[in-house]
């Protein structure tokens, strides 16, 4: 299985993307502005999107990637995501208001894009992948994702600031290969981090002694001109941890 980060950053500007995880060629997580990096062959592969939630730079390049792809593609890309986050797309985005509705084009029997809603605690097959969505805590219903093969594993928070169900879920398994795992404030600002259900240093480093795997792990959500001060606090906060900043174009073979 290969990992291919196209966008992780908290915000934009040159050469920053925001999140979008690539799983082989035909599965996203998310669909922030790194999507935009594909080429249109790339775009044509990519047959499912799993959501975390609806905050705009986690899905803001979905209703230009399924546009920019309309008259290329045979079946339509799948979106999948909770009730809510589904519901909340339909009603504000693919509304023929901010964006045409593409689930029901070019016809409601064949369109280009199809909603596909998904509960916390399940899972999907995908061919030799196994994907598996976790509830987290965020000011929106928001859920990190874990997804094995046969070579490996990964997984990533979303959005989140703290709470137990991420990690209890993580423990249950054996194998744990690589954590992608949000900090998107410094330590100074962890009011506002718990205020906008985000996690800084010291509160990330509140939950991971809840985890008993050893991955690697890759921070990522840093808010534009935070990045090494807060993966610094984060090393400090979280002795005997291998951290990493998380950078975009960054590929991981599991």
């Amino acid at each position: 299985m290969n990992l291919r980060v196209l966008g992780c950053s908290g915000g934009i500007g040159a050469d920053l993307r925001t999140t979008s995880l690539l799983i082989d060629d035909d599965i996203l997580i998310d669909a922030g502005s790194g999507v935009g990096d594909l080429t249109l062959e790339e775009l044509k592969k990519i047959k499912h999107v799993f959501l975390t939630h609806t905050h705009m730079d986690h899905f803001i390049f979905l209703p230009l990637m399924v546009d920019s792809i309309f008259s290329s593609i045979t079946e339509p890309v799948i979106v999948h995501g909770q009730p809510k986050t589904i519901e909340a797309l339909k009603t504000h985005i693919f509304n023929w208001t901010i964006w045409p509705d593409f689930s029901k084009l070019p016809t409601e029997e064949n369109p280009v894009m199809a909603f596909e809603t998904m509960l916390p605690g399940t899972t999907m097959q995908m061919g030799d992948r196994t994907i598996e969505m976790i509830e987290v805590n965020h000011i929106v219903p928001g859920v990190g994702y874990r997804v094995e093969c046969a070579t490996g594993c990964f997984a990533f928070t979303g959005d989140t600031t703290n709470h137990d169900n991420f990690w209890e879920v993580l423990n249950r398994y054996e194998n744990l290969d690589l954590l992608l795992c949000e900090v998107a404030f410094p330590n100074v600002l962890e009011d506002l981090a718990k205020r906008a259900g985000h996690y800084s240093p010291e509160l990330l480093a509140l939950d991971l002694v809840k985890l008993r795997h050893q991955p690697d792990i890759y921070i990522s959500h840093t808010k534009p001109g935070k990045e090494d001060t807060i993966v610094s606090e984060c090393r400090t906060a979280i002795p005997g941890r291998n951290i990493h900043r998380l950078n975009g174009g960054t590929q991981f073979k599991l």
